[in-house]
Parts: C-alpha cells; structure tokens; sequence
C-alpha cells in the first residue's frame, strides 16, 4: 500500500522531474515499531514540503519488491528524480530523518556505498 497523507489516500511514487525529492519508507503492517512511526514519518511532510514522503507495506507490494529482502524496519529509500541518493535502515526517530534529509539537501551526491538492488528497486518504484 502507498500512502503519503495520512488520511490514507491511495497515491503512486512517481518521477515527476529531475529535481523532484521522494523519500520511501519501506515497512510492514505487522510491525510495532512501523506502526508507531508512521504518523510521525508522514507528518514530516509540513517540515520539507518539497520532498513526497510515501509510505510501502513490502508485503502488499511484493511485486514491487522484486527479491529486495527488507531485514530491519524501517528502511529508507531517498532519491531525487531518478536517482536513489539512500537505502538502508534508520532509526524511527523523526529527528534521525530530519538530519539525514538536511544533510542530503545539502550536498545530494549518489552515495558510494549504494547496495546493488537500490537502483532497480527505486526504479521500479518510480515507474508505477
């Protein structure tokens, strides 16, 4: 399930432009933790209204998922346009993600240690 408004409005990711910021949180029903963060992941929105925040069940959207086995939740994945510039776990602490988005505003350069499954699954993303 896709939802970036916490009303639950069904929307997709989508690559609007090359400047266009998304962050995706990769989570599960199931999970306590996941469930207590997601108010709080969704409502950062008003903090960086120029990035989408969207919210994946990965086991609603396993086609999506492909062979991507998300280990610890939640996990982010941050791009910009068609570009993941971050994918890995975080924190559920809104702050955690407050910094880490200040700092990829700041300096949004592809990370180095991108796993090799970040780019066909952010692509996959996108697309739909």
């Amino acid at each position: 399930m896709y939802r970036d408004k916490p009303s639950d409005t069904m929307q997709h990711v989508t690559a609007h432009d090359s400047a266009t910021w998304q962050v995706v949180c990769l989570c599960a029903a199931w999970c306590g933790v996941c469930r207590q963060y997601e108010p709080e992941f969704l409502a950062i929105q008003a903090t960086f209204p120029q990035i989408r925040f969207v919210w994946v069940d990965v086991e609603d959207q396993e086609e999506i998922m492909g062979d991507v086995d998300v280990e610890t939740f939640p996990t982010l994945l941050i791009g910009q346009g068609a570009e993941p510039l971050f994918f890995g776990p975080v924190l559920p602490q809104v702050k955690v993600l407050e910094r880490l988005l200040a700092s990829l505003l700041q300096a949004p350069q592809k990370a180095s240690s991108m796993p090799p499954e970040a780019v066909p699954l952010w692509q996959r993303i996108t697309a739909q």
